[in-house]
């Protein structure tokens, strides 16, 4: 008698490979996967894709999670996104700055030329200010990824100083208008990333699709064919082979991408968990606009606990608005209450603003809006996600905290997953 002793060969369809989390980079993961002829499961926590990208309709009025923006130069996006279909809708490249109870205009007049005369006969800045602001663009222009992301980092309050920029408007408007976007007052932020992001604001547009921030997860979920969703599940440990959740059910996995944080899921990570960024993004109706423009507005006043106010209803929105929408971001609420924030930023709105008129609508408090980060990067290897034999992670906290990263980072663990199985 012949006794055949062989391995089952297994296909494609044979693997167990999960994602935990369905945000922006476990949902690109998902499509690599896919891609190359897998068919993964997401485990996601909540209800819906998304992750931290999300947009509620509420009384009529459509509210992302926290003021967001796509950049459409950031390469990754370019790539996986179709803007025609989001109906991205842009920002002027400018700010309205809201000084000493006067509303002066800043911005990029080579890209919009109405920005021109209220750019130069503003009072932010001095003319050498202006020269170095076109400076800093060529520079960047001609600057390649690669090396803004291996240069020395330094704050970017120091980048700043030593390129020469005058105290005046590094406090009227690079600490206002970077604190929005890095959620943090002191301009602490690598050096990196001020580059990346600025050199993104000069070769492209600062947009939201027209129905929210949300459409990106939506318009990434649409692209699925052959995914499966778990959703309002909970995992609470990871190891290799097997996934275990919150009601004690174990999931073997071949492969798992962990798309989401990771330390509170896989005991030796314990201590290695992420530092967080929070803000908080409170929307208001208003009757009239203070900013004609689709402008962002500044507010340099040191101590003041808004940040940045927009109006959302300047630009077109899926949801037709009753009246104005106003969003307000908090970086500091400074202990208070939700109720008294709302109290002390309708004073403000007010006082600096002059917006009289408010009624409140919503109030997201946003513990982690962003990753504290530091050696950031811009790529990595597919073999730099992997974790240990069957587990790799992903997401932005791998690379630096942008849409942009959190595209190259689901890529590249997925790609690291195929290479494992490849190699068998």
């Amino acid at each position: 008698m012949i006794i055949s002793n062989y391995k089952r060969i297994m296909t494609k369809n044979d693997y167990k490979i999960h994602i935990i989390g369905a945000g922006v980079s476990g949902l690109i993961a998902a499509r690599v996967l896919e891609n190359y002829g897998y068919h993964p499961v997401i485990i996601e926590a909540t209800d819906r894709v998304g992750g931290r990208v999300k947009t509620d309709i509420v009384n009529g009025y459509q509210l992302d999670h926290g003021f967001q923006v796509l950049l459409t130069a950031y390469p990754a996006v370019q790539k996986h996104l179709d803007y025609e279909v989001l109906e991205l809708q842009p920002f002027l490249p400018g700010a309205s700055i809201f000084k000493s109870n006067d509303q002066q205009i800043i911005g990029d007049p080579l890209r919009n030329l109405s920005l021109l005369f209220p750019t130069l006969f503003s009072g932010i800045g001095n003319f050498s200010d202006k020269l170095k602001i076109l400076q800093l663009n060529q520079k960047l222009k001609k600057k390649k990824m690669s090396d803004i992301f291996s240069e020395k980092e330094q704050s970017t309050l120091d980048y700043l100083i030593n390129f020469g920029f005058s105290k005046e408007i590094i406090t009227d408007f690079f600490k206002p208008f970077f604190s929005g976007i890095f959620l943090e007052t002191q301009l602490e932020t690598s050096s990196r990333m001020f580059e990346f992001v600025y050199k993104m604001f000069g070769e492209g547009d600062a947009t939201v699709p027209k129905a929210g921030i949300e459409a990106i997860p939506k318009q990434l979920l649409n692209n699925l064919k052959t995914t499966t969703f778990k959703y309002n599940t909970k995992v609470t440990v990871l190891k290799d082979g097997e996934i275990t959740l919150d009601d004690d059910t174990k999931l073997e996995s071949d492969y798992t991408i962990i798309a989401t944080e990771a330390s509170g899921l896989i005991p030796n990570l314990k201590n290695q968990s992420t530092e967080w960024k929070s803000c908080t993004t409170l929307y208001f109706e208003t009757e009239t606009r203070v900013i004609d423009k689709k402008l962002i507005g500044l507010i340099p006043k040191s101590g003041t606990f808004i940040n940045n106010i927009f109006y959302n209803s300047s630009l077109e929105c899926a949801i037709r608005p009753k009246n104005e929408l106003l969003s307000v971001t908090v970086i500091d609420d400074q202990g208070l209450s939700n109720e008294s924030l709302v109290e002390a930023v309708q004073t403000e709105l007010k006082e600096l603003c002059g917006i009289t008129t408010t009624n409140f609508i919503k109030l997201y408090s946003i513990p982690m809006a962003l990753p504290k980060l530091e050696d950031l990067k811009y790529e990595m290897m597919p073999s730099e996600t992997r974790l240990t034999n069957g587990l790799f992670l992903a997401g932005d906290t791998q690379l630096n905290a942008s849409l942009n990263a959190a595209m190259i980072s689901g890529e590249r663990a997925a790609l690291g997953v195929i290479e494992s199985i490849s190699a068998i």
